[in-house]
């Protein structure tokens, strides 16, 4: 059985950083793109960041680029978003995904997914 769990989620202040983890079971973690979407209320979900399995490409959403680090660290089963000069707008539910082999921006792709963390950014 496949498990995301993520965590790191909580609340802080517009300028401020969070670091998420997603620990991840239940699949060969090398074989599978990892990503990060966000779902803020009454939105849609949207693509975040996404690592490749070996870690080697990433990529990003261009409202987070040059803000947000995805990384991951084969030897932990566990991918990260470190999130850093954080904007209320950034206030979403944060979930991992998981996708068997190439990278994807596309939600409807992922084949797992977590429960989410809450990240909420205030003014």
């Amino acid at each position: 059985q496949v498990r995301l769990v993520e965590s790191g989620g909580g609340l802080v202040q517009a300028g401020g950083s969070l670091r998420l983890s997603c620990a991840a079971s239940g699949l060969t973690f090398t074989t599978y793109t990892m990503g990060w979407f966000r779902q803020a209320p009454g939105k849609e979900r949207e693509f975040v960041a996404t690592v490749s399995p070996k870690g080697g490409r990433t990529y990003y959403a261009d409202s987070v680029k040059g803000r947000f680090t995805i990384s991951r660290d084969n030897a932990k089963n566990t991918v990260y978003l470190q999130m850093t000069s954080l904007k209320p707008e950034d206030t979403a539910v944060y979930y991992c995904a998981a996708k068997y082999g190439f990278t994807a921006t596309v939600a409807n792709e992922y084949d797992y997914w977590g429960q989410g963390t809450q990240v909420t950014v205030s003014s």
